[in-house]
């Protein structure tokens, strides 16, 4: 839809909407450098003057992190690196399943991210788990990571890999391995996390005479299945990039892919277990609460029996017809009283005695 132009005071105002305005790739990028031999060159590098530079020179790889960029920004970015449409398309719309896919001359790696919210007891959290998304794109001469989220797990993985310049010498794809491996320890410490609040509502919930919150437990029982919906999908990837001989993995990168793959297997099977657990806090929550209702309606039965003694009997003298010789008794009246009260009384008494009351 084309502007509409009009005046307003003599000035010229444009009706384009901001969606159509071209924000520069610029705003997107978190950092981009050129790493040569494992150090990084000296200089701020914009990501046109940076892939040029290593085309030019056939020397070292570009690495460029990315913050949830839009469309034109993605679009600009992969014209410049040669990225396929499908890539650029990923990389835009966000919340794509953990995947590996290869390209003819690019590998793309998904991987969704979680972290854990702090809260002071999980009785009064309202949410456990936050989930984003990490997308690595790995070439022959460049390294591009796209997040999606407010996962902060990436921060210290370029400063970290800069004061090690020999795992860079190993090119782009010792990037792509360290984001992974970070991804899978956070997916640590959010298990942890979660166990240390598994711990403290089963604590909670077989404790003698404390109400059963059956609705917390469902709540984290759903953060459970949404962790582990999250991670579970990233097994096949990871063990793909340690067994596959890629081309763009080195076999020394592969050897720690593996570490990551086995780290992965141990945290899900972790969730596993706590999702399990869960599970039979749910069934024994169920349990308690039928219990609970069983020994309320007995309660409930005991006091209602003995309340029929009393009614009974002033429902029976209460008809008043004439023939009733009781009614011209002259202590009819405390007799019957007397008769009720230890009627109540024998009841309350048995059924105390049965742990009815």
């Amino acid at each position: 839809m084309p502007s509409i132009r009009g005046r307003r005071g003599g000035a010229a105002v444009s009706t384009t909407p901001p969606s159509r305005l071209n924000v520069p790739t610029e705003r997107a990028v978190v950092d981009c450098g050129v790493y040569v031999d494992g150090v990084r060159e000296r200089g701020r590098f914009t990501h046109q003057a940076a892939i040029r530079h290593v085309r030019e020179t056939g020397r070292g790889f570009v690495w460029i992190g990315l913050h949830s960029p839009d469309p034109h920004q993605m679009e600009a970015l992969s014209r410049e690196f040669g990225l396929h449409e499908l890539i650029t398309e990923d990389a835009t719309i966000g919340r794509q399943r953990p995947k590996l896919e290869a390209y003819d001359d690019s590998l793309v790696l998904n991987m969704s991210t979680v972290s854990y919210l702090e809260h002071e007891s999980i009785t009064e959290a309202s949410d456990i788990v936050s989930t984003g998304e990490v997308m690595v794109v790995l070439g022959r001469d460049f390294v591009v990571t796209v997040r999606h989220g407010d996962f902060t797990g990436l921060a210290g993985i370029r400063a970290e890999l800069e004061s090690a310049p020999e795992r860079l010498v190993h090119g782009p794809a010792t990037v792509m391995h360290a984001v992974a491996d970070r991804v899978v320890d956070s997916y640590l410490e959010v298990a942890e996390g979660m166990s240390r609040d598994v711990d403290e509502l089963e604590t909670a919930v077989f404790a003698p005479r404390s109400p059963v919150d059956i609705e917390q437990i469902y709540f984290l029982k759903r953060e459970l299945l949404e962790l582990k919906h999250d991670i579970a999908p990233l097994a096949l990837p990871l063990r793909r990039l340690s067994v596959e001989h890629l081309d763009l993995i080195p076999a020394e990168i592969r050897h720690y892919f593996r570490d990551v793959h086995d780290h992965h297997t141990q945290v899900a099977a972790e969730v596993t277990t706590l999702d399990e657990q869960i599970t039979s806090l749910v069934n024994a929550a169920v349990a308690i609460i039928g219990v609970q209702q069983n020994t309320d309606m007995r309660r409930i039965s005991a006091w209602v029996a003995i309340a029929v003694v009393p009614t009974m009997i002033a429902g029976i003298y209460g008809m008043n017809f004439a023939n009733m010789p009781e009614l011209r008794f002259k202590y009819g009246y405390y007799l019957v009283l007397g008769f009720m009260v230890a009627a109540c009384t024998a009841l309350f008494l048995l059924f105390r005695k049965n742990r009815w009351l």
